[in-house]
């Protein structure tokens, strides 16, 4: 009876485990459904989005940057499509013909296009950039893959680059490209890409979604020609005179407009040293000094002044004249640069006029170029400068300037008096192509009346045809202008022997439509800035009248031009021909007021000959010398232009109509000889120069 009782003990033991088994399992079974269900009822859509998510990807699909244009339409900076090749060498079946089809349509030596192949690496990417046709050629090829790449393209190379700036990283770094940055970039789009179970996109498998949109674009004053014009002026001239780097900006008087602005240094071009390298620019700054002393009528041109052989002490410092005239008058001391002149006549202005004179010019504040690292130069207060301050400042020491001020201030005088905002953009478009914003010139301020003005740009022709800035004269146009010669400063100070030497002008006088500003850093041997600057600018003046369509009024010109020649037509009557028609300079052009073409520009001993046989002047000739004509009674500048017409060199020494000439008329002289002008009018004695110009 135990025995029994045991068993069936045993027995319920086991049907007892057999159900909770049983129960486990079936709870098991009901948690797998509830939580199959759970995952493909309830969270299904949830799964199959995570799956898309990890086979497909959304990308940024780049916008093309938009376009810089020059004044005329001209691309300068555009962005194009390229395209990046890689290789995955073990998703390739057929070894031997993708290396084929890679050398056949991307132009690669055999080995470069086995490179791929040759190691254990998976993935490969190709050297180069290339065009839109290979997407097609390779995109279905397995194992090659193309991918998409926007590329900034400077169609004109270095030419414009410190103005364009660059594009590093997506991002415009410095010129147009840094300052209509957001403008320019335009908007990404998106697309999706289908990956394999590698996370590598499928050739072939994408989908766009929201197309890029187009940056827009920004028209430039900048004219194309004219920039590739000051380019090659100032390339010649660093070639030249030696010099480490130079500037040449040209400028539009009337509307602010900047036709052209290159930079060059040490290092090569692509710098914007036109608005954030200032410099101490000696005498070029002058006619503002004399505009000042004018317009608060302290001075008349006709003031006399005694530069006193030469020095002057001030304040401790003598300031001294290359070569002193004397006793002279304001007009022919700013004609020849005198700094003793100048500092003297200056010293008539309180600090304040001096200072206000010179900021109403643009000095010491930026002009609000649209282009980013523009400076302020140095224009100190009156309550920081020592004793000798106002000579310096009169003469143009003390005081730091960039070139695009100094373009601006002369723009001032040739206007009329009236400062402008330089303008180098002319307007903003859409990718379309239509206008968003234009940019209209904006006038500053009246610096000085048109009176003033005026008697300041007479003087200034009055500069290039007697004075110091004679190698700036064109043969069928009056250039206004001033030569500067300044001491170049070091880490220590100034450097022994480093100049500065600069030119500014504007043509054609009666009525200006161009500024060109010159400056060369250190030219070595003749460093003056009339001997080393003008002719550069003389240069870029002649290349761009011969220019095929440069932003010039040519009926305009063309008015002043037969102007000119009947003035000079009246002038030649029997009384001031005293030599045949057949006695002609050798080279001489016959038609009267031709535009000179010059092979580099000529030295001292030739400036005045080579000048002769492009003005289409004539004088008769006996062993290599000219014959001086009867002047008399004619204007200085006809006289001015006749003489410098057969080879000779002027200096103006009273003015008014010609009395005489000094060797006098009937006279044989030697072409590079300096011929002395004998007005009716003024007190005689007057010669030499400052600074040297």
């Amino acid at each position: 009876m135990t025995q029994g009782r045991g068993t069936g003990g045993s027995g319920q033991v086991a049907v007892i485990r057999r159900r909770f088994l049983l129960g486990v399992w079936l709870a098991a079974g009901v948690l797998l459904l509830w939580r199959t269900a759970d995952l493909q009822l309830v969270q299904g859509s949830e799964w199959r989005a995570e799956a898309e998510r990890q086979h497909r990807m959304t990308t940024a699909v780049p916008a093309a940057r938009g376009t810089v244009l020059d004044r005329g339409g001209v691309p300068l900076a555009l962005s194009h499509e390229v395209f990046r090749i890689s290789v995955a060498p073990h998703e390739v079946r057929d070894t031997t013909a993708t290396v084929e089809r890679l050398g056949e349509v991307l132009g690669l030596a055999p080995t470069e296009a086995a490179r791929p192949f040759q190691n254990s690496r998976r993935w490969v990417p190709l050297a180069g950039r290339h065009p839109p046709a290979v997407r097609d050629a390779l995109s279905s090829m397995r194992g090659v893959y193309v991918e998409r790449e926007l590329q900034r393209f400077y169609p004109h190379g270095e030419l414009i680059q410190g103005v364009l700036g660059a594009v590093i990283d997506e991002e415009g770094r410095g010129g147009v490209e840094q300052a209509f940055d957001e403008h320019l970039k335009g908007a990404p789009g998106a697309e999706i890409l289908a990956r394999d179970s590698e996370g590598r996109a499928i050739p072939g498998e994408s989908w766009l979604v929201e197309p890029p949109l187009t940056g827009g674009q920004v028209v430039l004053t900048l004219d194309a020609d004219l920039q590739e014009i000051a380019r090659e002026a100032l390339r010649d001239a660093l070639e030249r005179t030696g010099a480490r780097g130079g500037d040449l900006v040209v400028t539009d008087p009337r509307s602010g407009e900047v036709l052209a602005m290159v930079s060059t240094g040490e290092g090569g071009g692509g710098s914007l040293g036109g608005i954030n390298t200032p410099y101490e620019p000696g005498s070029t700054l002058k006619p503002f000094t004399v505009a000042t002393l004018l317009s608060t009528g302290k001075a008349t041109m006709a003031d006399s002044v005694d530069t006193e052989h030469g020095q002057w002490t001030v304040a401790g410092r003598t300031i001294t004249d290359v070569h002193s005239p004397g006793k002279t008058d304001l007009a022919h001391a700013l004609q020849v640069s005198s700094n003793v002149a100048i500092a003297k006549l200056s010293a008539r202005l309180t600090s304040a006029e001096l200072y206000e004179g010179l900021r109403d010019f643009g000095f010491g504040a930026p002009t609000g170029v649209h282009l980013p690292g523009e400076v302020s130069g140095r224009l100190t207060r009156p309550q920081r400068w020592s004793s000798q301050t106002p000579a310096s400042l009169a003469i143009g020491y003390e005081i730091g300037v960039t070139p695009i001020q100094m373009a601006m201030a002369y723009g001032a005088l040739a206007n009329g008096g009236t400062l402008m905002e330089p303008r180098i953009i002319r307007e903003t478009r859409d990718s379309a192509g239509r206008i968003m914003e234009e940019f209209e010139p904006r006038a500053v301020r009246r610096v000085v009346s048109e009176d003033v003005a005026a008697e300041i740009n007479r003087t200034l022709v009055g500069a290039v045809e007697g004075g110091t800035g004679r190698r700036a004269q064109l043969a069928t146009f009056a250039v206004a202008g001033k030569s500067g010669t300044s001491r170049a400063h070091g880490p220590g100070g100034y450097e022994r022997g480093a100049y500065y030497a600069s030119f500014v002008g504007f043509f054609p006088a009666e009525a200006p439509q161009l500024v060109v500003f010159v400056k060369l850093d250190r030219p070595q041997g003749e460093y003056y800035g009339g001997a080393t600057a003008a002719p550069v600018t003389r240069a870029t003046m002649e290349a761009i009248l011969a220019a095929h369509a440069p932003p010039l009024d040519r009926q305009a010109l063309a008015a002043i031009a037969r102007n000119q020649a009947r003035e000079v037509e009246d002038s030649e009557d029997a009384s001031i021909r005293p030599y045949p028609e057949s006695g002609m300079v050798e080279g001489a052009p016959t038609p009267r007021f031709a535009a000179r073409t010059l092979d580099g520009f000529p030295d001292e001993a030739r400036g005045s000959t080579e000048a002769a046989s492009g003005s289409g002047l004539e004088g008769e000739v006996e062993e290599g010398r000219v014959l001086i004509p009867d002047l008399s009674g004619v204007t200085p500048r006809t006289a001015a232009r006749r003489l410098h017409g057969i080879g000779l060199s002027v200096r103006w020494e009273r003015p008014g109509p010609v009395g005489a000439t000094d060797p006098p008329a009937g006279t044989y002289a030697t072409p590079g000889d300096t011929i002395r002008i004998l007005g009716m009018e003024g007190p005689p004695g007057r010669s030499g120069g400052g600074d040297g110009g």
